[in-house]
């Protein structure tokens, strides 16, 4: 998993709430068994609209998602956060998160920022008025950036945090600890159960 310490992109502002994973990316498009194939199905019922914020050429080349509050409920599908990557996003920006949503965003590098309300709608009236405005997302000091005078801070988990920062997902997480893992099993028992490489 690539690292994500701060990451400068173009802001799209999705002046929607109540964003569930079946809108984000429809069940008829969860065909893949991989990460990958999924950018297609993206918003796909909005992209019929012209007027979608992301068929908009100024947004078309976006990266943070800026968001209204509850983004990503519904059913825990995967497939919601690699769209958005298929995408090119790196943040989505929200008052709040899906829970299962958030976890999974987690896992797979997606940086999910929790801003309150009023600071998002600073932010959405910030980026109306600059269309294809950047938007600076730092995670080593948790802020965010735009403009001259948009500066917020957020919180995140400390262990998410520490994860995104060094570029880990589970399996390497575990990973950095193999020395201390080869070195119990090295003194294990015979008698126990073992887990052994093919």
């Amino acid at each position: 998993m690539e690292s994500f310490i701060v990451h400068v992109g173009v802001g799209a502002p999705l002046r929607m709430s109540s964003v569930d994973t079946d809108q984000i990316i429809p069940s008829r498009y969860l065909k893949s068994v991989g990460r990958s194939g999924f950018a297609e199905g993206l918003f796909a019922a909005w992209r019929e609209s012209p007027d979608f914020v992301l068929n908009q050429p100024r947004y078309a080349n976006a990266t943070v998602l800026v968001a209204g509050v509850d983004f990503g409920i519904g059913s825990s599908r995967e497939a919601a956060v690699w769209a958005l990557q298929g995408n090119g996003f790196r943040v989505v920006i929200a008052p709040r998160f899906g829970d299962i949503f958030r976890t999974n965003a987690a896992k797979s590098g997606l940086l999910a920022v929790e801003l309150a309300e009023p600071v998002i709608e600073r932010l959405w009236d910030y980026l109306d008025a600059h269309p294809g405005a950047l938007v600076t997302v730092d995670l080593d000091r948790c802020v965010v950036l735009a403009g001259e005078d948009f500066q917020e801070h957020f919180t995140v988990d400390g262990y998410v945090r520490w994860q995104l920062l060094n570029g880990l997902d589970e399996i390497s997480t575990t990973l950095v600890s193999l020395d201390e893992i080869e070195a119990f099993e090295s003194h294990r028992p015979r008698i126990k159960p073992r887990v052994t490489p093919n």
